[in-house]
């Protein structure tokens, strides 16, 4: 908590971790151009040799993941499962249409990087494998994320463009819908848009 009163959330990242490192470098320099209703706010940092603090606006209602998942949240109304889609929408295409310099692919989409504030207005999270296209060209990278959310383009040939998000997205809905993990589903041997794909649409709300 700040002397005025005001409550954040610190980041602190491993003095070891060279990924850390750059996952600390990628989320100041998109943050600070990412300033959106739905995307958590970056307050200030302090980078030093062995002290790298992310501070932000504390948000204080958990995480959609925690909201689905967990055995000890309530059950979502399907008003806060669409309000949740509709929000968490606005800020995807935010990134991914109407900042300067070109489009940010998040590249971690998934419902532990939503946070919700008290009235459930998801805020977009956590920008450490966020990569700024900034030109048409086609843009490769290591492929880095959580498995039931990668592209099928991205995971086979590392190719990154907005869509991967999307396609991060789309399985978010499905759980909104289902209530289902990304990795399993009513049919254990299929992940989630397997199940989606080859099963009878039979949509249960957990």
């Amino acid at each position: 908590m700040l002397k005025n009163g005001q409550q954040i959330a610190a980041k602190v990242r491993k003095e070891e971790s060279k990924q850390g490192f750059s996952e600390f470098n990628s989320e100041v320099y998109v943050l600070n151009f990412a300033r959106h209703k739905n995307i958590v706010m970056l307050l200030g940092y302090c980078f030093k040799e062995r002290l790298n603090i992310l501070v932000y606006e504390y948000i204080c209602n958990k995480s959609l993941d925690w909201h689905l998942f967990d055995k000890n949240a309530a059950v979502l109304e399907w008003h806060q499962r669409y309000a949740i889609a509709i929000g968490t929408a606005k800020g995807l295409r935010f990134l991914h249409e109407e900042c300067r310099g070109g489009p940010i692919i998040h590249r971690d989409m998934r419902p532990s990087n939503i946070l919700l504030t008290h009235d459930f207005v998801p805020m977009v999270g956590d920008f450490g494998l966020a990569k700024w296209k900034t030109s048409d060209k086609t843009l490769h990278t290591r492929i880095m994320g959580t498995l039931g959310y990668l592209a099928p383009e991205y995971a086979e040939d590392g190719i990154v463009s907005v869509l991967i998000d999307v396609y991060a997205y789309g399985i978010i809905l499905l759980q909104l819908i289902t209530g289902h993990k990304a990795t399993s589903s009513p049919e254990q041997h299929l992940s989630l848009r397997q199940w989606v794909l080859f099963s009878p649409m039979t949509f249960i709300c957990l």
